[in-house]
């Protein structure tokens, strides 16, 4: 869950006067890696050192915070609770230092992003960027992951947005998000019923398109490719129009769409991943991995 600057302060307003941040780090290393000997390596202090934080940590919360487990330390439900906004607070609390002991900085940074993650994902990831940047020029390019892995290769563009299955190499990548591909059909017509099911999708070669003729095929379906657009909002409108289905991620439909499934006759489909991958043009770029840095934490977050 990401909070708002009001939603922080007010975190920050009900903490206990004095609760030091770096015990809410030691607090989020324990937690992720299980362990006070790992957490102790990371920030280069005593296992004894941590285990003294934790326990200042659950006297200032007056709550056990992590309890072990056959696997390691593990946190409790209110440790769970914690962890959630410990991470939101350091997170902040980094900015605000970065924020003022490092210089500004400047340049232009090209990030692309297919149209359906551009619109989902991007705005709340822009706007802290540019709190923190505000000197940075941005700019977005909207086209398909392809079109785009081989911009960041021809260092057309510094980072960018891609579907599983367009990662190449020479580009270095971090998985962002995982989940679902679903069929999107209309709300008004029963195009899903037609023989053989009309499709619009993206180019040959993409890999939803791919997954969604799979499916199909294993289920014995009858189908065609009857539209394409190398955008989601143009298979949108297609679909709107009462012509065709076509496929998305989990996301906000406009009006007049649906999400539709085994129920409607059509098979499950396959889970797909999101990556940010950075090109070789952004490797000496602090800009770019400024916004790198924001993107994969406002993921995180979001996740």
């Amino acid at each position: 869950m990401s909070l708002g600057i009001n939603d922080i302060d007010a975190v920050m307003l009900a903490l206990p006067p004095g609760i030091d941040p770096d015990l809410l780090r030691a607090f989020v290393l324990v937690a992720e890696g299980g362990s006070v000997t790992r957490a102790a390596e990371r920030v280069g202090r005593t296992q004894s050192a941590v285990s003294m934080q934790m326990k200042r940590l659950e006297d200032t919360l007056g709550r056990p915070l992590l309890a072990r487990t056959p696997r390691g330390l593990a946190p409790t439900p209110h440790g769970v609770w914690l962890l959630e906004r410990a991470r939101t607070l350091l997170a902040v609390n980094d900015e605000i230092v970065t924020g003022f002991r490092a210089p500004p900085l400047i340049g232009q940074v090209r990030l692309g992003a297919p149209d359906d993650y551009a619109l989902r994902w991007l705005p709340k990831i822009l706007a802290r960027f540019a709190e923190t940047h505000p000197a940075v020029e941005v700019e977005v390019v909207c086209v398909n992951s392809s079109a785009l892995a081989k911009q960041l290769l021809d260092g057309e563009v510094d980072l960018a947005l891609l579907t599983e299955g367009n990662e190449r190499r020479g580009l270095e990548v971090e998985p962002l998000w995982r989940g679902p591909l679903l069929w999107v059909g209309s709300a008004t017509h029963p195009v899903h019923r037609a023989e053989p099911l009309p499709l619009a999708l993206s180019h040959a070669g993409c890999t939803w398109r791919t997954a969604a003729c799979e499916a199909l095929e294993r289920a014995g379906r009858r189908h065609r490719v009857a539209y394409t657009s190398q955008t989601q909002t143009g298979c949108f409108a297609i679909v709107l129009a009462g012509l065709a289905v076509t496929v998305s991620t989990p996301a906000t439909l406009p009006d007049g769409l649906v999400w539709m499934g085994e129920a409607d006759g059509l098979p499950p489909l396959p889970e797909t991943g999101l990556y940010l991958a950075r090109g070789a043009a952004a490797e000496d770029s602090p800009a770019a991995e400024a916004l790198r840095g924001r993107i994969i934490a406002g993921f995180r977050e979001a996740v």
